[in-house]
């Protein structure tokens, strides 16, 4: 994008009282940017308001942020990029433009890209994984379980070694366990399915794997910013390894009403969304609901009935998302990847029904008959000492020993959770 045209493309998105409806108007009636800028006030007047024709026309310093200070800041931006860290900004109907956007009602004018972009215009990995049936998305909520976050790096790997790009918006909780998990799968590449566009040289991990996109995190902050902050290291590593993506101007803060905006386009990007843990109000069931607008298939991880976590994916359930136990369950629901299987020690979900503690088992050693008392449930310490009838000193100990192991997980209230892996 020439710097003309950007600054024609800022000047318009930031004029005073001009939304999304009223510039969509205008570029159907005259065409790009420039052309719109170039009417006089009168031809302006046949689409839009008096005042919003004179908002358009008036001075850089009268624009909030004011334009022309934009222009020169995301001009710096894009030329202070290297090898390591490319950036882009593509505009609506340009060739770098993901064409899965173009099926909303609201896709965005202009898209901030920052990651994996060699040959943007003419075949990279970003033009080719993401279409409608290369990308999965991967939500949850912020504070999830233990299991709930291991859940989501497991599934996320077992699908990203299947192929599939992991799709997220890089907040705390699952979102921040599924980039993690997709990009563990870079360092250990399967095969791709037979008919995947993919198999081609080009950028991929280190060793001459096949050229993949390991994750996309969608953002609602400008691009000259992390939020939350503690995943700036996170987000260097999506940088190498994928894209991250935003349709907010540099300098936006992490402003509340950006991030149910931000979820249409994970829904929009992806051709399916999975749901690991949700509460019954929450960004993630908002995202599901974008996915079904679209046409899109939901899918969800159910959990134990004690979670409130669990109860936003058991509501999808009940509306009809597709309930997965596995990465394979989620393949076989995504038609260009059916007959794709997972890699062994694919992902399983920690539901009742795959992991049922067998009552007749008669285990051989202290911690097993432990990890049988603990179930698959949260569980209170007075609980277990009930299942158990151990000594509290001699199930501490126990307990302790299973958690620096990785096995046991303490959660709020004084509860504990067995954390079942892949």
């Amino acid at each position: 994008m020439e710097r003309e045209e950007l600054g024609a493309w800022l000047r318009l998105l930031l004029a005073p009282g001009l939304g999304p409806v009223s510039i969509r108007r205008l570029l159907v009636a005259f065409g790009s940017p420039e052309t719109v800028l170039a009417q006089s006030p009168a031809a302006l007047r046949t689409v839009v308001s008096a005042r919003q024709a004179e908002a358009l026309l008036a001075d850089a310093d009268l624009a909030p942020q004011g334009w022309a200070e934009l222009l020169t800041r995301s001009w710096a931006w894009l030329h202070a990029a290297d090898a390591l860290e490319q950036r882009a900004i593509v505009a609506l109907g340009e060739p770098g433009y993901p064409a899965a956007l173009l099926q909303m009602e609201d896709p965005p004018f202009l898209l901030h890209l920052m990651g994996c972009l060699d040959g943007l215009h003419d075949g990279s990995l970003w033009t080719h994984h993401l279409t409608e049936r290369r990308c999965l998305a991967v939500v949850g909520s912020r504070n999830p379980t233990p299991q709930g976050g291991l859940n989501a790096r497991q599934f996320a790997r077992s699908l990203a070694e299947a192929g599939l790009t992991i799709v997220s918006g890089l907040a705390l909780g699952v979102d921040g366990a599924a980039h993690e998990g997709a990009l563990s799968a870079q360092a250990d590449p399967g095969p791709l399915p037979p008919s995947s566009p993919d198999s081609r040289p080009g950028p991929g991990p280190v060793g001459g794997g096949r050229a993949r996109l390991a994750t996309v995190a969608v953002v609602g902050t400008g691009l000259d910013q992390v939020y939350p902050k503690r995943h700036a290291a996170l987000a260097r590593r999506i940088v190498a390894q994928g894209v991250i993506v935003s349709e907010y101007p540099l300098g936006t803060p992490p402003l509340a009403e950006n991030f149910p905006r931000r979820n249409r386009l994970i829904a929009g990007l992806s051709c399916a969304t999975l749901v690991v843990e949700a509460a019954p109000q929450s960004g993630s069931l908002i995202t599901a609901r974008l996915a079904v607008e679209l046409g899109k298939e939901v899918l969800a991880i159910p959990g134990s009935i004690h979670n409130p976590q669990s109860r936003g994916c058991h509501a999808l359930i009940r509306q009809g998302a597709k309930l997965v136990e596995s990465a394979q369950d989620v393949l076989e629901e995504l038609p260009a990847w059916a007959g794709v299987a997972a890699r062994p020690g694919e992902a399983v979900a920690d539901t009742e029904a795959i992991h049922a503690v067998d009552a007749e088992s008669h285990p051989s050693e202290p911690e097993d008959a432990l990890r049988a008392a603990l179930g698959t449930d949260p569980v209170s310490l007075d609980a277990l000492q009930a299942r158990t009838g151990w000594p509290t000193a001699q199930l501490q100990a126990r307990l302790m020993a299973l958690e620096l192991e990785g096995e046991v997980a303490r959660l709020p209230g004084g509860l504990l959770q067995r954390l079942v892996r892949g």
